[in-house]
């Protein structure tokens, strides 16, 4: 009998699909099958590029008249502790009943690039592949995501972009790693006082510690400015509001270089000779809305949401968050 087959990023992604499509049977060793669906996932990356020792032994070995190393054609290996996952997806795609396979890693250019990677080193490609793109794991959206699955050659270029970045990213870290090393890693070790030192350099690395750097520098610089807001109370007794005053482009104050922003002034001088220009003027309400709306309750956390939540909450990495989740899920 035909069956599809429904490939996941992650495990507990997987159990979400599985559940919407009533697979009910016993979870196998990295899949779970029913009569017409088999669902499986990666863990993350299976597949990686080959590091420069696999091209050439020589090349185990940093030295300058080696550089720049741009190999013609790019070697990827599976990734030594994750074989066993690789092997079971690999024998499931090769198995005859497979008609359909349906794509399901996480939506955007990386889950692209992880199971592309997977197909390419599998070296199998159904003829009906199916790319499920989702932004939700609510069973309205799972079942939406499926029903609407489109050809997976409609994300060729989403997967030619995943695999030029990824290209990109192995030359700048390999070459300038080896670069930077080679000419200040002894320099680096002796203030360390460590006996080597290698630098590692990286697209996202770098930039993200630039930035890090950058805002420390401006938090260490940052010096108060303190400004002077005007808030008035208004009504009788029984029935006050308070208002804060803001320049627009009517005021007498529009772009005064008096002021610090749209509401507040730089000196606290100029702040009360306004407050003075205004006493025996009346206050004008200009318009009055009152509205009703509605709100439906929140959907439930996806993944990503709920590593965001834990991170700014509670500071917890979003790998800690995940393998929380995915603990909790297998326990119950």
């Amino acid at each position: 009998m035909a069956k599809n087959i429904l490939i996941t990023e992650k495990p507990s992604v997987a159990m979400e699909f599985a559940k919407v499509l009533k697979i009910n049977g016993i979870r196998k060793d990295g899949y779970l099958e029913s009569e017409n669906w088999i669902v499986t996932w990666c863990v993350g990356h299976l597949v990686t590029m080959s590091y420069p020792e696999v091209y050439d032994e020589k090349l185990k070995f940093w030295r300058l008249d080696t550089l720049p190393f741009m190999p013609k054609k790019y070697k990827y290996e599976v990734i030594p502790n994750v074989k066993k996952q690789f092997e079971i997806i690999k024998s499931l795609l090769q198995r005859e009943e497979i008609t359909d396979v349906y794509v399901a890693t996480d939506s955007g250019r990386e889950g692209e690039y992880i199971f592309r990677l997977v197909e390419e080193k599998i070296g199998i490609k159904k003829p009906n592949r199916k790319r499920v793109w989702i932004d939700s794991q609510t069973e309205e959206e799972i079942k939406r995501g499926i029903n609407e699955a489109k050809d997976l050659s409609e994300y060729d270029s989403l997967s030619n972009s995943a695999y030029l970045r990824a290209k990109e990213d192995y030359l700048i870290g390999i070459n300038f790693s080896r670069l930077l090393s080679i000419i200040y890693g002894k320099r680096v070790a002796k203030e360390l006082n460590e006996e080597r030192i290698s630098i590692s350099v990286g697209r996202v690395m770098t930039c993200v510690l630039g930035m890090v750097v950058q805002r420390e520098r401006e938090i260490k610089n940052f010096v108060k400015v303190p400004y002077y807001k005007i808030i008035g109370e208004f009504g009788k007794q029984d029935e006050t509001f308070k208002a804060e005053w803001k320049v627009n482009d009517k005021s007498k104050m529009f772009e005064s270089p008096k002021l610090y922003n749209e509401s507040g002034f730089k000196k606290e001088k100029d702040a009360r000779e306004f407050i003075l220009s205004l006493q025996g003027k009346e206050a004008i309400v200009s318009e009055v809305k009152k509205s009703k709306t509605k709100e439906n309750p929140p959907l439930l956390f996806n993944l990503a949401e709920m590593q965001n939540e834990c991170t700014k909450r509670f500071r917890i990495k979003p790998d800690e968050t995940l393998e929380i989740i995915q603990n909790l899920y297998e326990k119950n």
